[in-house]
């Protein structure tokens, strides 16, 4: 690769990494509220599985999507829950005001070891599908890099993915109390994560347009400089706005999905 591809796909691995740890945040936080009414040495095995599972679901995920990603009916299915998830997220905050926290969450006292695994797991599952999808749509429109292909995705774009990917669970392992902390005191970034997944929706339909047998759009569209520029300067702007526009003082609790 050349100096511009390597920073073209540093870009997004970045802007990938930043999403990630959001989400994985949100996740964790929302898998945390399923496992607190285990006692403590159950309830670390249960994070544990959780944990794998979640390892197990990404991986999965990746290698399903990586030889579908081409295929033009998943891409626009793709779009379409990219853009519903981000929408029925700013709905439920804004016009509903719903919030999820662990004071109002449904109580799990009922639930027994292995059924809070299962939840647990399923959770997971809901969890791999959003955030390899969202990686997907970022990296479909990078440049082949001259890799071998994996699946129906160039090397370069898969290897993005596949780090993101990885990223997000050691995120979630590791990072997740920080970046807990981090949306209680700037929980307008949780919104902003869900329209860049939104926004990220967008950009796979406007693919999913310009695919050969769709034609909607010419197919050298997505790779259109104008456009590209277009799609980080928005992306840019709604990742500033859920900064500064969050207030540190009487933060509401985070939203799950």
């Amino acid at each position: 690769m050349d100096t511009g591809l390597l920073l073209e796909y540093g870009w997004v691995l970045l802007v990938l990494i930043g999403l990630e740890g959001i989400l994985a945040a949100d996740n964790a936080l929302v898998i945390a509220i399923m496992v607190k009414h285990l006692p403590p040495v159950t309830r670390k095995k249960a994070l544990f599985y959780g944990l794998a599972g979640a390892f197990v679901f990404r991986f999965l995920s990746l290698f399903i999507i990586s030889f579908l990603a081409d295929v033009w009916q998943v891409q626009a299915i793709g779009a379409v829950y990219l853009i519903f998830i981000s929408v029925n997220h700013v709905v439920k905050r804004f016009v509903l005001r719903q919030e999820k926290s662990e004071k109002n969450a449904k109580p799990v006292k009922e639930s027994s070891f292995w059924m809070t695994v299962l939840k647990v797991e399923l959770a997971d599952l809901a969890f791999a599908v959003d955030s390899i999808l969202a990686a997907v749509a970022l990296a479909v429109a990078l440049p082949a890099s001259g890799l071998p292909n994996i699946g129906g995705l160039d090397g370069g774009q898969f290897l993005v993915i596949f780090a993101g990917g990885v990223i997000g669970l050691v995120i979630m392992r590791f990072a997740a109390t920080f970046f807990t902390k981090l949306l209680h005191t700037r929980p307008g970034l949780e919104t902003a994560a869900f329209l860049i997944v939104g926004w990220v929706g967008v950009k796979l339909a406007v693919y999913t347009l310009a695919h050969p047998d769709i034609g909607m759009l010419e197919e050298s569209f997505p790779k259109n400089p104008a456009w590209k520029l277009s799609f980080w300067l928005v992306l840019l702007l709604i990742a500033i706005g859920g900064w500064f526009l969050s207030s540190g003082k009487n933060a509401p609790a985070l939203e799950g999905h």
